[in-house]
Formats: structure tokens, C-alpha cells, sequence
């Protein structure tokens, strides 16, 4: 095809996934994804780069492991020194726009060559010109939302975030982010909340380009602030949900006793004490399943909104010749291996794995599925190798195109293995973490603690470690060069003696 095509990339953060659409559990239901990913491909194998969300957002500005970029934390934020996407794509004659969340270091998307709505840090929505405005066009309310129940964060209520959160209570969110640990149902009608909001804007920025008929290319990235906390769905799509159908979560009652310190974390009360989880946990299950359907609702209701923005493209005949991608920045440890709210810099599959799918009409068929390894770098390395704009310094993801049709030349060449990464959450502590999966076995090393060893295929829970039992020491040493090869491949600094420490560097 000699004409570039337009790009629309679809961002979710933070979503429950891996392990939530079980046989005989209720969902999340997420039928206008499912769609999306019959009407194209969808990778059934997909990780995050990084449980963080700082990190793989700038992975999927520059196709780079944190290693090497540098946002090895949410807010350590280093100057940019490698190439970005969006710039390339400015440069190659494309109009950029982007509606959302950065959270990708220093600056936003505007100074990137984009329009739209961007705000540095996480941000917040709620408190920008652009939502006063859209309010006020449509005759709508500020959000609102009825508490239903809060989770005390101690560093949280350390620097006084959301005063005003109550149980109970009607609340604005009206500080400089948006990331309550609570759980509520939004009173006001669904278009206040900010997926809508965004979902409109982006809609109205088709509308103004199919009008236009102009001849250049464009991109056109959302980024949505959910599914992350807090979990606000409207009664619409809660009314989808009955709690007791949500069977127990399979590693929600783990006594974690094989598992490394990290998993152990936990600062929310009354789950945890403020450092470490409380076994068993204090929530009982009756009251997690309720907490699991204003997630899951979350979930679909942001599926509703980024449904809207796909429906437009093909209402308004642009998807003619353009390639959208939906995905997602990483996990969510919800309810998973003892019962966490939120996530934290482990690597449990709950949070590495993501779900991942591609449209391009007459380019990529529906129905298809890929069982390979995929990560956050192929996504930007992807908009790259489409848009003839190139990254002129090294990548570390590789072009989804190779793996986009039934037979695929590029396939039997695909990676064998994966390499993700942590450096813990930040804000002064730094844990350093690395796993490497070749699709059925999956090894960890976090520094200063328990290495992990999983059978995925026989545990897709991660109930059993099996790095502390003798019998599998061939395994593991197996995967621990294999982990070190990849470092190696990806010019990564850190070294697994490093990792291992005195704690099991048998």
C-alpha cells in the first residue's frame, strides 16, 4: 500500500485481565474489544514490559526497555535521550493528536508535535479547560461519585491526598490526580465520567479529519485514565454484574509462604497493616466479589467508551486505510495471591499479562490469533514499520506486521523468549526485578529475596514455586541462563548475581 496509513492507538491503564475470564466466574465483559480483536488479530500471549506504569509508558514512546530509556520509575523522570515515536511520525509528514493520560516522564504529548489534551505527571481530567468546556456544550454536570468504600493508603494519607473521600459520601475528584483507592458508582450520567469525555473528544476529532478530506496521514493516540482505581463505573453497567456469581478469585486465599517479600506487600488497610498483607485475608470473599464487580463494570464501561472511537472510524469510512491497536499499559494485582487492591513492583501474571489486538481492514483478516510472545516495545516498533518512520536509534520490540497474517513468514523467526523488568515502585526504594518466560515456564529473580519458578501450563495461577523445591533445580538453573541471555541481547546492566544476592545464589 504506497499511501501511509493513519494510526489509532487505544490505551486502557491498569486492567484486571489474566485470570478474570475463567470458566464458571463472571467476567469482566468486554464484548466491543472482543470484537474488535475477532475483526483482526489478537496476541493471546501478551506481557507488559513492566508492572509500572511510568516505565511502560515511555516503552511505548520509544520501543525501549526501561533499562535503557531510563523512567525506570513513575516519577523519576530523566530527560528524553532516545527517539519517540510521535516525533518520527511529525517529522514523516503525519498530523499527531492525543487525548489522555502521559504519565511517561518529563513534559506531555504537546511537546511531542501533538494536539489534543495532555497534562504532565498522571494528571487529572476532571480539572482541565478542555472538561469545562465539554460540560458546558453538553449541558452536563461535573462528575460525581457515591463512596462506597476506601482503602486507607498510608503514604497516601501522609501528604494528605483526597481529603474528601468519604464511605458514604457523594465526591468530586478535584485534586491533582486521579488515582483514589476506593470503589463507588458514578450518580451522574455516564458521558461526565472521563472515558466518555475522552471517547467524545476523540470522536469529535474524527468527525473535524473526515471533514477535512485532507490528504495527510494521521495518528491519533487515547489514553484512557482507567480501569485503574478507583473503580467508578455508573449503574449501568454495574446492573451487568451480580457479585455472587464471581467465584473465588483462585490464589485470592494463597498463604504466600513460597513467594518472595514483594508479593507479601501490601500498604492498603485493612488487607494489609500498612506494610505487609494480613493472612487470611481480613476482606471475607462476599465482600470481594462486590469490590471484583465495580472492577469489572470499570472494565466495561471503558470497553463501551473505546468502542465508541473504533465504531466512529468505521461510521465515518476511515478505517479505509488504518491500522488501530488496543492494549493496555500493564496489570492489576486485584484480588490475586492473598488478596491485593492494586499492584505493587512484583511480578505476578495478574500484572505482566495484558491483552493485545490489532485492526487494519483489508490488510491484516479477521479471526486471527497469535500464541507468540509479544510486549509494550512491539507497539510503538509496529507504528514505526507501518508509517515508513523509522526509529533511527536501536529497539528493543519488533513489527506486530511480521506475525499479522495466516501464514506469516516472520513467525517462524519470532522471539522464543521474553525479558520483563522492574525497579519497584519508586519514591525513594528501588527493588530490582527481572523474569523471562519462554511461554510455558517463567522464571524470577528479585534482588535480596526468593527467586520464582512457575509452570504456566500446569499452574497458570502461580500457586506453587517451584524454585524452592530440590527437584526442579535443573529447571531453574536452566532458566536462569536463559534470563541471562536475554539480559545480554538487551544490553541490560543489571546482573542476575545481583538479583540472587546471599539469598539464593546456590
Amino acid at each position: 500500500m504506497s499511501k501511509q496509513p493513519n494510526i489509532v492507538f487505544i490505551l486502557n491503564d491498569h486492567q484486571a485481565y489474566h485470570g478474570h475470564e475463567r470458566v464458571g466466574s463472571a467476567g469482566p465483559l468486554r464484548p466491543h474489544f472482543q470484537k474488535f480483536a475477532e475483526n483482526g488479530i489478537s496476541f493471546d500471549n501478551a506481557y507488559c514490559v513492566s508492572p509500572m506504569c511510568g516505565p511502560a509508558r515511555r516503552s511505548l514512546l520509544t520501543a525501549l526497555y526501561p533499562h535503557t530509556h531510563g523512567q525506570v520509575h513513575n516519577e523519576n523522570d530523566p530527560a528524553y535521550r532516545h527517539e519517540v515515536y510521535l516525533d518520527n511520525l511529525a517529522a514523516g509528514g503525519y498530523q499527531n493528536y492525543y487525548f489522555g493520560k502521559w504519565h511517561a516522564g518529563p513534559g506531555c504529548a504537546y511537546d511531542h508535535h501533538c494536539e489534543g489534551l495532555s497534562e504532565t505527571g498522571y494528571g487529572n481530567p476532571y480539572n482541565t479547560k478542555e472538561y469545562d468546556d465539554y460540560l458546558k456544550k453538553r449541558g452536563l454536570p461535573r462528575a460525581q461519585h457515591r463512596i462506597e468504600r476506601v482503602f486507607e493508603q498510608v503514604d497516601f494519607q501522609k501528604k494528605n491526598y483526597f481529603p474528601k473521600l468519604k464511605e458514604g459520601a457523594l465526591y468530586q475528584c478535584e485534586d491533582f490526580w486521579c488515582g483514589e483507592h476506593a470503589v463507588g458508582v458514578t450518580v451522574t450520567p455516564k458521558e461526565t465520567h472521563e472515558s466518555f469525555f475522552l471517547a467524545n473528544l476523540a470522536c469529535g476529532k474524527l468527525e473535524e479529519l473526515a471533514a477535512k478530506k485532507d490528504d495527510r496521514p494521521f495518528t491519533l493516540r487515547v489514553d484512557f485514565w482507567g480501569p485503574h482505581q478507583p473503580f467508578f463505573p455508573t449503574q449501568e453497567f454495574l446492573d451487568m454484574y451480580d457479585p455472587k456469581e464471581i467465584a473465588q478469585y483462585p490464589n485470592f486465599d494463597n498463604d504466600l509462604h513460597d513467594k518472595p517479600y514483594t508479593l507479601k506487600e501490601e500498604a492498603n488497610k485493612p488487607i494489609g497493616d500498612g506494610k505487609n498483607i494480613i493472612y487470611p485475608n481480613p476482606i471475607p470473599w462476599e465482600q470481594w466479589q462486590d469490590i471484583l464487580a465495580h472492577c469489572y463494570a470499570h472494565i466495561s464501561m471503558l470497553d463501551a467508551a473505546g468502542g465508541m472511537i473504533v465504531d466512529k472510524i468505521r461510521e465515518l469510512g476511515l478505517d479505509e486505510n488504518t491500522l488501530i491497536i488496543w492494549s493496555t499499559d500493564h496489570g492489576d494485582a486485584l484480588a490475586c495471591q492473598g488478596g491485593h487492591f492494586d499492584k505493587d513492583s512484583h511480578m505476578a501474571q495478574e500484572v505482566m499479562r495484558i491483552p493485545m489486538a490489532m485492526n487494519w481492514k483489508d490488510v491484516i483478516p479477521p479471526g486471527l490469533k497469535s500464541d507468540k510472545l509479544v510486549f509494550t516495545c512491539d507497539i510503538p516498533a509496529t507504528i514505526a514499520d507501518v508509517s515508513g518512520c523509522p526509529f533511527g536509534n536501536r529497539v528493543d520490540g519488533e513489527s506486530l506486521m511480521k506475525l499479522a497474517a495466516p501464514d506469516a513468514p516472520g513467525a517462524d523467526h519470532w522471539r522464543k523468549s521474553l525479558l520483563c523488568e522492574t525497579y519497584g515502585h519508586g519514591y525513594g526504594v528501588t527493588i530490582l526485578g527481572r523474569m523471562v518466560t519462554d511461554g510455558r515456564w517463567k522464571y524470577a529473580a528479585t534482588e535480596d529475596t526468593l527467586d520464582e519458578l512457575y509452570d504456566l501450563e500446569a499452574d497458570p495461577y502461580e500457586l506453587k514455586n517451584l524454585a524452592v523445591l530440590p527437584e526442579y533445580d535443573g529447571k531453574k538453573q536452566e532458566m536462569r541462563k536463559l534470563l541471562t541471555e536475554q539480559q545480554e541481547k538487551a544490553e541490560d546492566p543489571v546482573r542476575l548475581e545481583q538479583l540472587l544476592g546471599k539469598t539464593s545464589a546456590e
